[in-house]
């Protein structure tokens, strides 16, 4: 009777420890497929996601402490500045220092993301009420489109005029600046009448050069028809 009281202990115990297995073998499973659905979601997110996460995240946490500050009265930038090491505060200096510094023109596309750029840093902060309200009052033309005419919707403020003339003056002075003297090779052929059309003229002959090489030399040899 023991020994079949014994047997019969052991064979539950087989039975307790491989449905114990059972139900590991069913966790496993079910981990193993949420993993592979996991990861094939991350492989179909952009590149950049986690950087643009961690930056969202960040900015999120920025306005919070933000906003707490202002609610217990304190000066949010300075609570920043007292964060920061003399380290980070010397290595932001130096960055500061060397600025942006002007490699020179290197294709159209650049230069016009430079100015872009520039323009972009210079705007002020958007105003979500006039925003809003110019965006009630012109419906679906706010948004523009192939026949939408803007400049006839719209009436630019002092403001932005007197901003705008500015700017403008400070490319004329910046292109002063870069503006210089040309050493010129006597031996050279003379085909411009000021530096302005030097200039247009290399332009030209970088772009157009070896397909109009032909109609250029007869036009000089005056055997052009």
């Amino acid at each position: 009777m023991e020994q079949s009281k014994s047997a019969s202990d052991k064979l539950a115990e087989r039975k307790a420890r491989l449905l114990d297995l059972h139900k590991k073998r069913q966790e496993a499973r079910t981990d193993n497929h949420q993993e592979v659905v996991a990861e094939d979601a991350r492989k179909k997110l952009p590149k950049n996601w986690e950087a643009r996460k961690r930056q969202a995240e960040w900015l999120l946490a920025d306005d919070k402490a933000r906003e707490d500050a202002q609610a217990a009265g304190k000066d949010y930038e300075r609570m920043k500045l007292l964060e920061v090491s003399a380290i980070d505060a010397a290595s932001k200096r130096r960055k500061k220092r060397k600025g942006n510094p002007d490699l020179g023109f290197s294709t159209y596309e650049a230069q016009t993301a430079r100015q872009y750029s520039r323009l972009v840093k210079g705007m002020p902060a958007r105003d979500m009420e006039k925003y809003e309200k110019q965006k009630a009052e012109l419906g679906e033309a706010f948004y523009g489109g192939p026949h939408t005419t803007l400049h006839a919707l719209t009436k630019d403020t002092p403001s932005a005029i007197n901003k705008m003339v500015n700017d403008l003056d400070q490319q004329i002075e910046r292109r002063k600046k870069y503006s210089r003297r040309r050493i010129y090779n006597d031996d050279a052929n003379v085909d411009f009448i000021n530096e302005r059309n030097s200039k247009f003229n290399k332009k030209l002959d970088r772009f157009y050069g070896e397909h109009t090489a032909e109609i250029k030399q007869n036009l000089e040899r005056g055997t052009a028809i």
